[in-house]
């Protein structure tokens, strides 16, 4: 039940705000804190008691969460002068939702064990939460038992609770998402300004991407599990060389237009490369991941994985996509 836990949250900003306002609307007791006295404001207004510093808050909280905009400082608050570390008390569990390092949340956990509380780093894919509940994802890293106890307050606040392995590996599989949302975002900037400057309505391009298989992600959702996570690379429906003309084409265009295409050009140099190991008939988009297997000196191999069920996030019609609520409860 909610009651048996108090919780403890410090950084009630962009994110730690609506977070904490997630948890607070389920009953929660909240203890809070913010070096902005006005961010505390509303939420002692609904009830949470102010702490005067991190070490107070943990000394009354069972669960502590921390929503911060850099390592340092997390640092500062979990272990600096009057810190979490400070006020913690035993099998406690102290919970960074930040976007962090993952060497930073390895190294607290000993000086929190060596107090007899806990760690999880929990941060939070899929965007800020915004009024409404169970809109996002909750990545979260530690012990099993831990995450367990914690999960009716994840609960609280999302709707996918992801149990990604070791402490750590959450913060890992937060900064591949972000990696892979820089690189599409650069992508989409260089697609769509190629397409403003031949002549086309923005708006027009954007809705011709987003419907089609990029747009929507049928590569990670669907040709991944079937071409790459078995490692056969096919079928090949759409074949590399297809691919390498396709992009050859478009390049030409930006050249031809004055677009730069950064991205899109060394993308292009390494579809050669793999063009020149032989690699022509493979699935298109699936070959550069056999590319970078080679170079990271790694497998990505994932048996079981079925690529129907994984298509699942795709829909063809964008305006009547809904949230798939079976779907979601699959990652709890």
């Amino acid at each position: 039940m909610p009651e048996q836990e108090i919780v403890g949250f410090i950084g009630l900003g962009k994110m730690g705000g609506p977070v904490a306002g997630h948890i607070q609307r389920a009953g929660y007791r909240l203890r809070v804190y913010d070096v902005r006295a006005d961010a505390t404001a509303p939420f002692v207004a609904a009830g949470a008691e102010v702490a005067a510093s991190p070490a107070d808050v943990a000394a009354g909280a069972d669960v502590i969460f921390t929503a911060l905009p850099t390592p340092p400082d997390v640092e500062a608050v979990a272990v600096g002068p009057q810190g979490v570390i400070e006020g913690v008390r035993p099998e406690a569990i102290f919970v960074d939702i930040s976007t962090s390092s993952p060497d930073l949340v390895r190294a607290l956990e000993p000086r929190f064990r060596a107090r007899d509380a806990w760690v999880l780093d929990a941060p939070v894919s899929a965007g800020r939460p915004g009024a409404a509940p169970g809109i996002h994802e909750v990545l979260v890293g530690g012990e099993l038992h831990v995450v367990e106890r914690v999960r009716p307050i994840f609960a609280a606040y999302g709707d996918q609770i992801v149990y990604t392995g070791p402490l750590g590996s959450a913060s890992t599989c937060k900064l591949i998402h972000q990696l892979i949302g820089a690189g599409v975002a650069q992508a989409i900037a260089e697609g769509l300004s190629l397409g403003v400057k031949a002549g086309l309505d923005v708006r027009t391009v954007w809705d011709a991407v987003r419907r089609g298989l990029i747009g929507r992600m049928q590569v990670l959702h669907e040709q991944v599990p079937r071409s790459v996570f078995p490692g056969t690379y096919e079928p090949a429906t759409f074949s590399l060389t297809l691919l390498r003309k396709d992009v050859g084409l478009a390049t030409a265009l930006g050249r031809q237009l004055d677009v730069p295409l950064p991205t899109t050009g060394l993308v292009e140099q390494f579809l050669v490369e793999a063009l020149n190991r032989g690699w022509g008939n493979g699935a298109g988009y699936a070959i550069p991941c056999r590319l970078q297997e080679e170079r990271a000196r790694v497998d990505l191999r994932a048996p079981g994985v079925d690529p129907e069920a994984a298509a699942r996030y795709i829909s063809t019609h964008p305006e009547h996509a809904a949230f798939d609520a079976a779907t979601a409860s699959e990652s709890r």
